[in-house]
């Protein structure tokens, strides 16, 4: 059985004395043990701080992007050796918000997943439609291609050990969500197409998250479906009490 994961992105929110007490709140509101994985992905002034009120607890630690190169000449980035240094496990690749804003590409989602995985950093990659291409039918090609982008050149053994996230754009920060159908079965479209790529086995041990306006009063619903092994939680990780209820809602 895949091991549930709920994942707080908290974006670009919460000054480092900020973090750090809402960090202390997951740790106390999910202090005990529940067969689920919790991670938390403050932005990169605040990873320091929380790391240090996460470390020795079941919260693990996680950043909200890196670059694919090792070091050098590059102004405002991060190395997945400097987010391994102070602590992380995981790193978010790919949001829809990198995508949008930021000039994210499935090449680049590919060259920094292949940076994460080379440093042992666990990547989550996220990958959804927007509503104009759902509406034009095209959800199921537009996350296949992202799929075969972001994984291109991988071995089946690193595709074994990453994350995957489908996030349909349409539902981040929208208060809208993909109804448990339409989830899941997007989710077993993906589940399939890895097969077609890395074969079966593969396939069904790899982590698919659902992200777009997860809440406690949808959690129970969505993350109750076989082929959704958690969430990726935006807004509703900003408070410990609604992430929290999130995390217990995965408990299987």
């Amino acid at each position: 059985m895949r091991t549930p994961l709920i994942a707080g992105n908290w974006k670009m929110y919460k000054t480092s004395s900020e973090a750090t007490a809402l960090a202390e709140a997951v740790v106390r509101a999910l202090s005990t043990p529940d067969g689920t994985q919790v991670v938390v992905c403050p932005p990169f002034t605040a990873l320091a701080a929380v790391g240090r009120v996460v470390a020795g607890s079941r919260i693990g630690l996680g950043a909200q992007d890196l670059h694919w190169a090792k070091e050098g000449a590059y102004t405002g980035e991060v190395s997945a050796e400097m987010l391994r240094d102070i602590g992380c496990r995981y790193v978010i690749i790919g949001h829809s918000e990198r995508r949008q804003y930021f000039g994210e590409t499935d090449e680049s989602v590919n060259k920094k997943s292949c940076a994460a995985l080379a440093s042992n950093l666990i990547p989550i990659i996220c990958i959804g439609e927007t509503l104009a291409e759902r509406e034009a039918g095209r959800a199921y090609a537009v996350v296949e291609t992202q799929i075969k982008g972001a994984l291109s050149g991988l071995t089946p053994e690193q595709v074994q050990q990453l994350i995957l996230a489908y996030e349909p754009v349409w539902a981040i920060g929208t208060g809208q969500t993909a109804t448990p159908g339409q989830a899941e079965e997007m989710h077993a479209h993906i589940r399939k197409t890895i097969a077609l790529l890395f074969g079966a086995e593969i396939a069904h041990g790899v982590r698919i998250l659902y992200g777009g306006s997860v809440k406690p009063d949808n959690a129970k619903e969505l993350l109750g479906r076989s082929e959704i092994d958690g969430a990726l939680v935006g807004g509703a990780s900003l408070q410990a009490d609604s992430f929290a209820a999130i995390a217990k809602a995965a408990i299987r």
